[in-house]
C-alpha cells in the first residue's frame, strides 16, 4: 500500500509539473495535465492515504464527547503552563 501511495503521490506531482512546465505552448493540454494531476492527488492519493493511515485504529479516541472533554480539562487543570 505504501509504494501505491508513493506511485500515486509521484506521478501526480509530475503530472502537474508537466503541466506547468508546457504552458504557454500547448495551453489546452497544459491545463488538462493540470487538472489531471491535481484530480489524481485529491480523488485517488488523499482517501488512499487516509485509509492507509487510519486503518486499524480507534476512531472514538479523536471524538469529542463529554468523556473526552472532562479528560482534556482534567489534563489542562493538571498541567498548567
Amino acid at each position: 500500500m505504501r509504494i501505491i501511495l508513493y506511485i500515486f503521490f509521484i506521478a501526480a506531482v509530475l503530472l502537474a509539473s508537466y503541466g506547468f512546465y508546457i504552458g504557454q505552448e500547448d495551453v489546452a493540454r497544459s491545463q488538462l495535465c493540470i487538472g489531471l494531476g491535481v484530480s489524481t492527488l485529491f480523488f485517488i492519493w488523499m482517501p488512499t492515504f487516509v485509509y492507509y493511515r487510519w486503518k486499524g485504529k480507534d476512531v472514538k479516541q479523536y471524538m469529542l464527547n463529554q468523556e473526552n472533554i472532562l479528560k482534556m480539562r482534567k489534563y489542562t487543570n493538571n498541567n498548567k503552563l
